[in-house]
């Protein structure tokens, strides 16, 4: 891919402190490169930034326009049908090969402890209608990281962002023995390609039951389902709250409807299986094209706003 005029063609770092917190922020994909607390590594990341120019996992990402999968690579919206980039198989995944996780960001570090990113992605980027100004903030608070995402598009059009960390809390062997617990006791039911059927299931009868903290690593096959958070949740109520064995908790509190969590299991070198959790709030996946689910569609009227807390402590 290759940067638009005038945009930045070579990934820049920056880092933003805030006491015991330490986050480097790239250009490129709107990146998490790292976040630290007290030197202690919370997430997975390339120490080379060139290096996520081939990755192809979204470590650290922010992903969209749609977050998650697109059945067929098709939807239609106000009587149009659109054709969309298949880049996992038949399937749109995060928005496809030019997606908001391939593109250079224009950066500026406001404060110490504080990045703001934007970028504009053209109609038809991806097979996707309408322009859209997407602007991500990313902030330290004290022992909190917080993620403010807004999206002004110029017409009707999806939008379903998630942020991809994945997980450590400093733990190098891997996150089987850290304990998950979601405010959630169904998941959406998928096909073989990962495709969510339209079904919404119960956890408790699926051996996906992390409604009371269970370990990752209980479920023998991975992790990698849409869990949809509970509808009566209070506005301070987290959503997920992951422990690993040295007592480094993190507490997610998000205003989306549920996440996909994925346990990492088919991490290739250099990242081991199941080396790093990603909890990933956004809308229901493929919601173009089941009617049932949450609508993800946004206007200039109505645009899209969405806010990721992250709290971490010390048992």
């Amino acid at each position: 891919m290759k940067p638009e005029t005038g945009k930045a063609s070579e990934i820049e770092p920056a880092i933003i402190t805030d006491g015991d917190m330490r986050v480097s922020v790239l250009n490129y994909g709107a990146i998490t490169q790292g976040w630290w607390y007290k030197d202690v590594p919370l997430i997975l990341g390339f120490e080379d930034p060139n290096e996520y120019l081939a990755d192809t996992r979204y470590l650290g990402a922010i992903v969209g326009r749609v977050a998650n999968r697109i059945s067929g690579a098709t939807f239609e919206l106000d009587g149009a049908s659109f054709e969309l980039n298949a880049n996992e198989g038949k399937n749109t995944l995060h928005g496809g090969d030019d997606g908001l996780s391939k593109q250079f960001w224009e950066f500026e570090q406001i404060a110490q402890n504080e990045a703001l990113l934007s970028y504009v992605s053209r109609d038809g980027e991806s097979g996707f209608p309408g322009e859209i100004r997407f602007e991500v903030r990313i902030c330290l608070q004290g022992s909190r990281l917080v993620y403010s995402v807004a999206a002004q598009p110029d017409r009707p059009t999806p939008i379903s962002i998630a942020q991809h960390n994945y997980y450590t809390l400093g733990a190098a062997e891997g996150v089987d023995q850290h304990t998950l617990k979601l405010n959630s006791n169904r998941y959406l039911d998928i096909d073989d390609q990962g495709i969510p059927s339209g079904r919404v299931l119960a956890t408790n009868k699926n051996g996906l039951d992390f409604s009371t903290p269970n370990m990752i690593g209980s479920v023998p096959d991975g992790i990698d389902h849409y869990f949809c958070f509970d509808h009566d949740r209070g506005p301070k109520a987290p959503v997920a709250e992951l422990t690993s064995p040295s007592g480094t908790a993190l507490t997610v509190y998000s205003d989306q409807p549920g996440a996909q969590v994925y346990s990492g299991y088919e991490l290739k070198k250099p990242r081991r299986t199941s080396r790093g959790v990603c909890i990933e709030p956004s809308g229901y996946p493929n919601a173009p094209n089941i009617s049932s689910f949450p609508s993800i569609i946004y206007t200039p009227e109505n645009p899209y706003r969405q806010e990721l807390i992250l709290e971490v402590s010390k048992e």
